[in-house]
């Protein structure tokens, strides 16, 4: 093999070092309860449209112009978008939990201090699915205020 050949050997050993290293981590048992609180959070979320689409049916039963119509349209689509984005979401809740679960029956030894790659990405869509609801919570609301 020679000298040559095993230079990117070693360079996929320190490229793999330096991942380990620098990866950050999170305690098991955190990663689980943050899973359990998105859960819940995403089911509130889930609850908050549905009455969100009652009370437009409401509107939509009290109104039949065409302004209220394409603003009713446009809303009946943001609730379809955002549920989907629920389900996303606790899809890869789901899949957190599958790797927390697999990481346990591997090795189920000092689990309460057992470390695992931090699942920063979907914290980050948490975050940012928060962010929009709550943007189109207040569009709604301002919408209800002006047409109830």
């Amino acid at each position: 093999m020679g000298l040559r050949g095993s230079l990117p050997l070693l360079k996929d050993f320190c490229h793999q070092l330096y991942n380990i290293i620098t990866m950050k981590t999170e305690k098991i048992y955190t990663q689980h309860e943050e899973n359990k609180d998105w859960m819940n959070d995403l089911l509130f979320y889930r609850d908050e449209i549905a009455i969100m689409k009652n009370r437009l049916a409401e509107i939509t039963n009290k109104n039949t112009s065409k302004e209220i119509l394409a603003q009713v349209e446009h809303f009946q689509n943001q609730f379809i978008l955002q549920a989907d984005t629920i389900d996303n979401l606790k899809h890869e809740i789901n899949l957190s939990n599958d790797a927390i679960s697999l990481e346990i029956r591997q090795n189920d030894v000092a689990i309460e201090r057992r470390r695992m790659e931090d699942h920063a990405v979907l914290r980050e869509k948490i975050v940012y699915f928060r962010k929009i609801f709550s943007f189109l919570k207040t569009e709604f609301n301002t919408f209800l205020s002006k047409w109830m």
